[in-house]
């Protein structure tokens, strides 16, 4: 995608600029949702990935360490190292984008639902097996439900720093907001540009946890304060 403005920064170079705002309005919120849309489906792509792996380490302890050391290992790969990494395999755009950003979310989803799973009580447990549910049904009848808070605690901190992550994409032509970022660099460090492009960052990943955090309100209605 392709960002071409319509503003030059006045003598002045505020931080903040309602011309700016409303004279690339389609600029922007086509940013935005570029975005917002890569954030989802990376945390998607994550969750379905890292959600198995976290069943495998909790019903096979021995695999806990490998997979927490592997998904600890990609999570300190630098960004930059690699985007120039994959593109040469994936090539330039949202695959490699979706790709980087899948790896860096798998490690706070993983551990957060390991640590969910683990914090299942194990009379909980014993008690599912002794009522006749076998590991698939205690697995998704009470051991999911439980954990939770542990997996939603996870995907909320997942979303808000592949938020963050994904303006790095600007080197593959697919960073969202983090193409305004590095366009006002480029334009004489214009810091409205560059100012606007932050804010927006900042307000999605503040939105996105908000409303994840009311799904979880909604599927854990037991972890509500009553009032007497």
């Amino acid at each position: 995608m392709s960002f071409r403005l319509s503003y030059r920064a006045d003598p002045g170079n505020p931080w903040f600029s309602w011309q700016y705002v409303r004279d690339n309005s389609d600029t922007i919120a086509a940013a935005l949702g570029e975005h917002a849309s890569l954030t989802a489906r990376a945390v998607v792509i994550a969750a379905l990935v890292a959600l198995p792996l976290a069943v495998a380490a909790y019903w096979f302890r021995p695999l806990t360490g490998p997979i927490l050391a592997l998904t600890g290992v990609l999570y300190t790969i630098p960004s930059l190292a690699l985007f120039a990494f994959l593109a040469p395999y994936l090539g330039i755009g949202a695959v490699t984008v979706l790709s980087v950003v899948v790896l860096y979310a798998l490690l706070v989803i993983v551990r957060n639902a390991v640590a969910g799973l683990n914090q299942v009580p194990p009379e909980v447990r014993e008690a599912a097996q002794g009522m006749g549910y076998g590991r698939w049904g205690r697995l998704f009848r009470v051991e999911l439900p439980l954990a939770l808070p542990g997996i939603l605690t996870g995907l909320r901190l997942a979303t808000v720093s592949t938020v963050a992550l994904v303006t790095v994409g600007v080197v593959v032509g697919r960073g969202g907001l983090g193409q305004l970022i590095f366009a006002g660099f480029q334009n004489n460090f214009y810091k409205a540009q560059i100012m606007t492009g932050t804010l927006l960052c900042v307000l999605l990943a503040l939105v996105l946890d908000l409303v994840l955090a009311g799904v979880g309100r909604l599927l854990t209605p037991w972890l509500r304060r009553t009032t007497p």
